[in-house]
Formats: C-alpha cells, sequence, structure tokens
C-alpha cells in the first residue's frame, strides 16, 4: 500500500509531490524547505531558525505516515552556503543526537526561493517486530 502526507506547501500541487510517502515500513520525505502555514518563508537570512523548520515540518509528515523521528535511518541537508552547517547541525543535533541517522551535508547552488538558506530531506523504516522482516511479510533476512 502506498501513503501520500501532504504539508500543505504551495510547491506541492504545482510541482506534482508529496511532502512524504510510504511504501509498506518504508518513508521518505522530500526535500523540505523553511516554509510557515502561510506559505512564505520563516527565518530570513538565519539557518538555524530555517533548519529548526524543516525539522518541525518533517516530525509531522512522519507522524502522518505512521512513524516519528526516532524512525529516521538518514537525512540529507542542503546549504547554499557551506559555512552554515554548523547552525543546521545544531539543529540536527537537538532532533536527533540520540538517534543518529546517517547524515549527508553538501551545498548547492540555490534554491526555486533565494530566501531558502537549507532544504533537509528524511529516509524513514517503520521497525519491524524481532523476526519480522520491515515488510512483514516473513522472516528476516540478517547478515
Amino acid at each position: 500500500m502506498r501513503t501520500l502526507v501532504s504539508s500543505g506547501s504551495p510547491y506541492e500541487p504545482k510541482i506534482g509531490i508529496s511532502r512524504a510517502v510510504r511504501t509498506g515500513a518504508f518513508i521518505t520525505v522530500a526535500g523540505t524547505a523553511p516554509l510557515g502555514a502561510d506559505g512564505m518563508t520563516v527565518g530570513r537570512g538565519d539557518p538555524l531558525v530555517q533548519a529548526r523548520r524543516c525539522l518541525e515540518i518533517i516530525a509531522a509528515a512522519l507522524e502522518g505516515a505512521g512513524a516519528s523521528v526516532r524512525h529516521v535511518v538518514r537525512t540529507r541537508i542542503l546549504l547554499t552556503r557551506i559555512d552554515d552547517w554548523q547552525a543546521v547541525a545544531r539543529a540536527h543535533g537537538e532532533i536527533f543526537g540520540e538517534i543518529r541517522p546517517a547524515n549527508t551535508i553538501m551545498q548547492v547552488s540555490r534554491f526555486i526561493d533565494p530566501d531558502w538558506l537549507v532544504e533537509i530531506e528524511a529516509d524513514a523504516v517503520i521497525d519491524a517486530p524481532e523476526g519480522e522482516s520491515p515488510s512483514g511479510t516473513g522472516p528476516a533476512h540478517r547478515r
């Protein structure tokens, strides 16, 4: 079964995307920009505030898909100014300090809106009961 989650971003219908997609135990959260409920950029010029907003949206999308931040296995942080990495990493650590997903931080030339300094993506896997595969269809395969 495929579940689509919307955050209400004005870009979702324009581009034809979902904030998150869940298929079985796997959830992928699209590149998430620092948008407020009004569709406007939050924290102009402040990478820490923008990263915190991105992470709030991601957490809500995960909840909408039946998961939480504790299920996140990978994040990707995209920055327009690589020098902002420490501020954004601080926000990431506030949420994921104990969870410690795999992560990549990279610089991009720009985003759709020039006021965005950061976008964050996340992938999650909902834990299967001991001895079951993540899809719930049989025994887990371990290596």
